[in-house]
């Protein structure tokens, strides 16, 4: 059965964002219903952390990894190799037998992070210059919405099915998408030859894994124990080889020295920083917000109720990301930058310091989902037009390895923050949220002071025209 390669435009565009928006809905479907997963798979708090952790830390590896296959093979192929292992990871989750296999197969699910700068790349290889920051701005604002709309969703599967169909479904529509991907998505051409560098992708986990397991286990370990400060150095230790492992790689999994462009390695600090953010309130609002009303801070909601309050935020999130490219006619994309990571510093310290309303805190939601919207396609936007046409599936897929190792360290800390206030009944105390919170803060305010280091860039040529893409609901992809 022969592709079709005369896909317009508007149809690959549409397969490319059903097929990220399936692999964004993993970052966050089972975050609400941890407490759940704990429970049927007779576990602890600490291990079932890790079904999120073991998926961030597989998606910073296979990011890159997945980036350099693409050259060899082609981002046509390397997309359906993602979307494949997706699928297949959502399979061992959905028929997992303990927490184990459940891990094991968040980590397949990872794998599917090429997904994200793949698509990029096919965007600008379809799309003419002038639509490039309009497509990228909506694909952009359907991953960033993709990502908290999995909160939104999980209530009611949950709800209604059980918590196995957070991967049953997913499955099914995967698979599907992988069909019409392989139907419709332009053959790209493959590099022409280059080898992987399997020793630096090692070196990548070995440091990851080193620093994560004592960010996460420090307050149960003690900061100042022996196994905490040895993993820290070991972690150190494995950076260092890391480094010296790329820049003296012909052919590196991150092209470190593409970092020596200010537009790059600015933009890829703020990805680092605002990637925290994010996922940290991705993960700990609900959290928040399903505390007991006893404990005198909490609301006491299901997990139906956490995803509604989580709303605003998704559709300010699809919003602001959708018109951020047309928005560059007027607002550049080193102001829009700035703005978000703005709302998003004010948001955290609201809910770090005025929690205890709904409205609060879905205003507050609201607010940080348009800071969010518009630095995703922001950053993707500046990345894009600071590197050749060649480098942009390397640039893209560097940034979002970035922003997702930046994820899996701000979970990480965030979980340690809160789990080490412990209160009543076993429950975290008030002051642990008010402290992550708080950090989250910092990150963001961080964030901005790095934002102010990017350089404006000049003007396109041609204005950035609106794009005549398909209406796409987060929800309907």
């Amino acid at each position: 059965m022969p592709r079709l390669y005369q896909a317009t435009p508007r149809v690959t565009f549409t397969v490319l964002a059903a097929a990220a928006a399936a692999f964004a809905l993993m970052q966050s479907l089972v975050t609400p219903v941890l407490p759940t997963i704990r429970q049927d798979l007779s576990t602890t708090t600490g291990t079932v952390t890790w079904v999120l952790t073991a998926w961030l830390l597989a998606a910073s590896v296979a990011t890159p990894l997945m980036g350099r296959i693409a050259d060899l093979i082609g981002k046509d192929r390397t997309l359906l190799v993602a979307l494949g292992a997706i699928a297949l990871g959502c399979l061992l989750a959905a028929i997992a037998p303990n927490v184990t296999v459940l891990i094991v197969a968040r980590v397949v699910q990872g794998l599917g992070a090429a997904v994200f700068p793949v698509s990029f790349g096919i965007i600008r290889d379809v799309y003419p210059p002038a639509r490039v920051s309009s497509a990228i701005g909506v694909l952009a604002a359907v991953i960033a919405s993709g990502s908290g709309v999995g909160i939104v969703l999980a209530g009611p599967i949950v709800g209604w099915l059980d918590w196995r169909w957070l991967f049953w479904i997913p499955m099914v529509a995967v698979t599907l998408v992988t069909v019409v991907a392989w139907r419709v998505i332009p053959k790209s051409p493959a590099g022409g030859g280059g080898r992987i560098n399997w020793v630096s992708a090692v070196l990548l986990a070995g440091w990851l894994v080193a620093l994560l397991l004592p960010l996460s286990k420090g307050a149960s370990w003690g900061w100042a124990s022996g196994r905490t400060l040895g993993s820290f150095a070991l972690a150190l230790v494995f950076f260092a080889a890391w480094m010296v492992s790329e820049l003296r790689s012909a052919e590196p999994l991150i092209d470190m020295r593409m970092m020596r462009l200010p537009a790059v390695w600015t933009t890829n600090l703020v990805a680092l920083l605002f990637g925290a953010a994010m996922f940290g309130v991705f993960a700990f609002l609900p959290q928040l917000v399903q505390v007991p009303a006893s404990t005198g801070y909490g609301f006491g909601a299901t997990v139906t109720g956490a995803g509604l309050l989580m709303l605003p935020m998704m559709v300010t999130m699809a919003v602001s990301g959708s018109v951020s490219g047309p928005l560059t006619r007027w607002v550049g994309n080193k102001a829009q930058l700035l703005i978000g990571a703005g709302l998003g510093t004010l948001s955290a310290l609201s809910l770090a310091l005025a929690h205890d309303s709904r409205a609060m805190v879905a205003l507050t939601g609201a607010v940080f989902g348009i800071g969010l919207g518009l630095l995703y396609s922001s950053m993707v936007n500046l990345i894009v037009q600071s590197v050749p046409r060649s480098q942009t599936g390397v640039a893209s897929g560097m940034n979002t390895n970035i922003r997702t190792i930046g994820a899996s360290i701000g979970t990480a800390v965030v979980s340690s923050v809160v789990t080490g206030h412990a209160g009543a009944g076993g429950l975290p105390a008030e002051s642990g949220y008010t402290e992550a919170f708080l950090l989250l803060a910092g990150a963001s305010a961080l964030a901005f002071l790095v934002a102010l280091l990017v350089p404006s860039g000049r003007k396109p040529a041609v204005t950035p025209a609106p794009v005549a893409l398909p209406e796409l609901s987060p929800v309907e992809v």
